[in-house]
């Protein structure tokens, strides 16, 4: 076991974590701050990219810049959705249902890769929607304008994005992460820059700015580094158990700092969604190891 890769990935995800906490204190819209990320990302993993020297042993095909072209519109719109949800509702919340990602990826697989699916996995994915159900509440399913305006809609769109971007990412094995992330980061600047109203950073105050620029350099250009830089020296097994200490982080920070409390619904819907994705998630790898 590489000890210093495991500590780099927990590191990260612990930092990724606070994200939301981070997102509600900028002060600007989801659109603006993705703008600002990608920026702040381009920038500083591009350096990274460049210092290493990684830049010299690219092997760069079409197909594959194209593919990570449009890993990148994914992965903005991932973002911006997730950047509403958290404006919209909990942290807890958004990020137990942001984080259904390997759920959706089970699904669209089984429906468009003719990936099988097993009785095993049909069930977590019930279990998962029967979960979402529960953190949501019943009641804001009573009307349709309760339900767009309770922020599940952003958050179940970007979980979906999050999948399509691990979907359309499968393929690409030539391309660094560092040339991955320069390349959809420019395409995140180039997709926002349209409809930037810059009019929002007047006014902002220094705390502002700090978690406008934390989101963008160290939850984005550091976070990714220290993900990068340790995913390829440790095993799936692992790096599947440390994914949670992700939602683990924010949920403790949003109940410890933002005051939220879960009711026993809630509760119980975080739990089945957990359940269902550590079974999906470590089944395959038991499986594999077998």
């Amino acid at each position: 076991m590489n000890i210093n890769a495991m500590l780099k990935m927990t590191l990260a995800m612990a930092i990724f974590g606070s994200i939301g906490f981070f997102t509600v204190n900028t002060g600007i819209p989801a659109e603006e701050l993705v703008f600002v990320r990608c920026i702040c990302a381009t920038l500083f993993l591009s350096g990274v990219w460049f210092f290493t020297g990684s830049y010299k042993t690219e092997k760069w095909s079409r197909k594959e810049v194209l593919q990570t072209m449009l890993c990148g519109v994914f992965l903005v719109m991932n973002w911006v959705f997730l950047f509403k949800a958290f404006n919209e509702m909990s942290i807890s919340v958004a990020i137990s249902i942001y984080n259904l990602a390997p759920i959706f990826v089970l699904i669209l697989g089984s429906l468009f890769l003719k990936e099988k699916m097993s009785v095993g996995s049909a069930i977590a994915v019930a279990v998962c929607f029967l979960g979402s159900i529960f953190i949501i509440g019943i009641e804001q399913f009573t009307s349709i304008e309760t339900f767009f305006n309770s922020g599940f809609v952003w958050a179940i769109l970007s979980a979906f994005c999050y999948a399509m971007t691990m979907i359309v990412g499968k393929g690409i094995t030539h391309l660094s992460a560092y040339a991955m992330t320069f390349i959809q980061t420019i395409i995140g600047i180039v997709m926002l820059l349209p409809f930037m109203d810059f009019s929002v950073f007047d006014g902002l105050t220094k705390w502002n700015w700090f978690y406008i620029l934390g989101t963008g350099l160290i939850h984005t250009g550091i976070v990714y580094y220290l993900f990068f830089d340790s995913l390829r020296n440790l095993p799936t097994v692992i790096t599947s158990a440390l994914v949670f200490v992700d939602p683990v982080v924010a949920i403790l920070l949003d109940i410890l700092i933002l005051d939220f409390r879960p009711t026993m619904w809630q509760t119980l819907g975080i739990v089945f969604i957990f359940v269902g994705i550590i079974f999906t998630l470590w089944k395959p790898n038991r499986t594999a190891l077998e």
